[in-house]
């Protein structure tokens, strides 16, 4: 192999550990990437309630657990206190 035919294969190989390509798939997936406060009223939405504007989500630590998330979404016209297990519908109660 001659010296710049190794020059051009190492060129490839460390341009092609660079992340120029990431942009391309990486754009689409930020863009896919939903806010906890989009995703939490959408599946409110699902089940019947009411959250066209969501304006923030907060998650509740203290009554929070592994595998059950406690959050409080606020909407233009309400505010719900959401509780979500995996793989079920979540519990939501309106506070205002």
């Amino acid at each position: 192999m001659t010296a710049s035919r190794y020059l051009v294969i190492s060129l490839f190989l460390l341009l092609g550990s660079l992340p120029f390509g990431q942009e391309r798939f990486g754009s689409a997936a930020h863009a896919a990437e939903e806010t906890p406060k989009d995703m939490l009223a959408a599946q409110i939405r699902t089940q019947g309630f009411t959250c066209d504007k969501p304006q923030r989500a907060v998650r509740d630590v203290k009554q929070s657990r592994p595998d059950h998330e406690v959050w409080t979404l606020k909407c233009e016209g309400a505010t719900y206190r959401i509780s979500r297990y995996p793989d079920l519908a979540a519990k939501v109660e309106l506070l205002r």
